[in-house]
């Protein structure tokens, strides 16, 4: 089942406060493990799955990608992306993860921040990204870490005196659909 969220106008707004949404990259709290595990872009076709507001498009672009593709199931994160980039060999399309389907061999480098633990059936995904790489090609993606999603409060467990004592997680191996807190919002996410 796709999922998005994001053009929920309530869901939106509260996202475009996250410090990731306003400062970009160095925002993202995963960012500087993620950069670590990316190639050199130079000269190659590069495709970013669920491009959200385009930040990694932009970074393969900065450092010489031939080509950038995102591709995101938000209309509302695919304007924002190409409203941020002035590179024109930076294209963002609306199509959902599981719904790509380029070419054989259309990129050499794959990437997705935080965007895959969002699709149902990801060996379908897998399959179509092995077929869209060139040969020697790269898949680089990050998951949201179920801790962040198991049930609870989503806030701080903290003392008489405001220390903080702990993260609640309840129903930590819990497979399916969630519902946790987003701002002031309670939402059911599903998730594989």
């Amino acid at each position: 089942m796709k999922e998005n969220k994001y053009d929920d106008d309530g869901f939106f707004e509260e996202y475009s406060k996250f410090r990731r949404s306003v400062e970009g990259l160095t925002g993202a709290g995963e960012w500087y493990e993620f950069e670590k595990l990316l190639p050199d872009f130079s000269g190659r076709r590069v495709l970013d799955l669920g491009c959200g507001y385009g930040w990694h498009c932009i970074y393969a672009a900065e450092n010489g990608a031939e080509k950038v593709t995102g591709v995101d199931i938000s209309e509302k994160m695919i304007a924002v992306a190409r409203n941020k980039t002035k590179f024109s060999n930076v294209c963002c399309e609306k199509i959902p993860i599981e719904d790509i389907g380029f070419p054989a061999e259309s990129f050499d480098v794959v990437i997705s921040s935080l965007a895959l633990h969002y699709v149902e059936n990801i060996n379908e995904v897998y399959s179509k990204v092995w077929e869209m790489l060139s040969w020697g090609g790269r898949l680089v993606f990050s998951v949201e870490h179920p801790v962040f999603t198991a049930c609870g409060s989503q806030q701080w467990h903290k003392g008489g005196k405001g220390n903080i004592l702990h993260w609640p997680v309840d129903n930590y191996f819990m497979e399916g659909g969630k519902l946790y807190f987003w701002g002031k919002r309670l939402l059911n996410i599903t998730e594989p």
